[in-house]
């Protein structure tokens, strides 16, 4: 199945909203969308393909009501999902959605695009947990490429679960915490030698926690 939602935020107006396929969206507040599963996906040869894109002078607020279930189905492991997010002048988006969870067989495969005004400001939150309870097989990949208008701000790539290149039975991780933030707004707190703290060279900082189960 393919599912394509496009999110569109304008200044002085409710956002709008276009889905078709297993994800769509609700308007919650004057500045709030919660994402809403309306068939399950992403199952393994799924695609999803959204687009959030705040105007000039807007502000959105991007939240779901439950985490996401990434499972393979008989005829492959894998599925995608696009993400594509554009902040215009003087814009401000904060996305932090409930985690992603890759079941046991399941691969999953996440691009994300960010492209920033200079003076937009942004909150990036992305959180994935392989497996459910006692599964242990799943993976994920996640690339995150960022642009400051036409100057590159971020290229970050991260592999989690079975078969990656940090993969050990005793210690690897299995939950990712993952948060790009413009401008920097000061220090993080960041615990344990599984958490960094990444300023950037045209401003912003990534913060990333790696861990076996995502708190709470």
């Amino acid at each position: 199945m393919r599912t394509e939602l496009r999110i569109t935020a304008e200044a002085g107006r409710l956002p709008r909203i276009e889905a078709s396929g297993g994800l769509s969206a609700r308007r919650t507040g004057p500045h709030t969308v919660h994402l809403i599963g309306t068939a399950a996906t992403p199952l393994g040869g799924d695609v999803l393909d959204i687009a959030i894109t705040v105007g000039p002078g807007a502000r959105l607020v991007v939240r779901s009501v439950a985490a996401t279930i990434a499972l393979p189905s008989a005829r492959t492991p894998w599925s995608s999902g696009h993400w594509r997010f554009e902040v215009g002048a003087g814009g401000e988006l904060d996305f932090d959605p409930e985690p992603t969870i890759v079941a046991g067989g399941a691969r999953h495969h996440t691009v994300t695009t960010v492209r920033l005004a200079p003076d937009a400001v942004l909150r990036l939150r992305e959180r994935v947990q392989i497996g459910r309870v006692d599964e242990d097989g799943g993976s994920w990949q996640g690339e995150l490429i960022a642009d400051l208008g036409e100057t590159p701000l971020l290229r970050h790539r991260l592999e989690l679960g079975a078969d990656g290149p940090t993969d050990d039975a005793l210690t690897a991780p299995r939950a990712l915490v993952s948060e790009l933030v413009y401008p920097d707004d000061g220090p993080a707190v960041t615990e344990g030698l599984a958490a960094a703290r990444l300023p950037l060279a045209a401003g912003g900082v990534l913060f990333t926690r790696t861990s076996g189960l995502l708190a709470g």
